[in-house]
């Protein structure tokens, strides 16, 4: 496996990776019709805009690539923008890899750059958001030494609503 900078080159796998993960670990959490419509079209046009917009160490997106350097997993950082965040604190706004390559160490070294990748940006703290229904999303955060801080957050999509909890590690 290989750690690297993502670049606007990288935003169609990135959107592959992110609409397959979310369709799999979100199933029986998100409607399925919300899961079954994601376009990774839609996605890859998103992603190119992130892309373009990195400013690491403080903001971009790292990928992992497996023995074939085949982009299978992401993870996203910027400054938090919770309005309760200090100007020292940043956030790791996504964090996916592809399902047949959970446990296999993947997801806990993009969690582990992301981090250093703040660090190195002077944060002292950092943030995620993650479905309080996601049990095997929170135990992860939880081995890695993250915690719940108590905030809660409601996302409205329109026809469902996604019940979220933030998790924060001293950097």
């Amino acid at each position: 496996m290989r750690v690297r900078v993502a670049s606007s080159a990288d935003a169609r796998r990135i959107a592959e990776v992110h609409v397959r993960t979310w369709q799999a670990a979100y199933r029986g959490q998100v409607p399925d019709e919300h899961l079954d419509s994601l376009s990774v079209e839609e996605r890859e046009s998103t992603w190119f805009e992130i892309l373009r917009g990195s400013n690491l160490p403080g903001s971009g997106v790292f990928v992992i690539e497996d023995d074939n350097r085949a982009v299978v997993g992401f993870v996203g950082l910027a400054p938090s923008t919770d309005p309760d965040a200090t100007s020292d604190t940043g956030e790791v706004g996504a964090i996916y890899v592809l399902r047949e390559h959970w446990g296999a160490g993947y997801g806990s070294t993009l969690l582990e750059q992301a981090t250093e990748s703040l660090r190195e940006a002077e944060c002292s703290s950092a943030t995620l958001w993650v479905l309080d229904s996601n049990a095997r999303a929170r135990s992860f955060y939880e081995r890695a030494r993250w915690v719940p801080d108590g905030q809660q957050k409601i996302d409205d999509r329109g026809t469902f609503a996604l019940h979220e909890v933030r998790y924060r590690r001293t950097l």
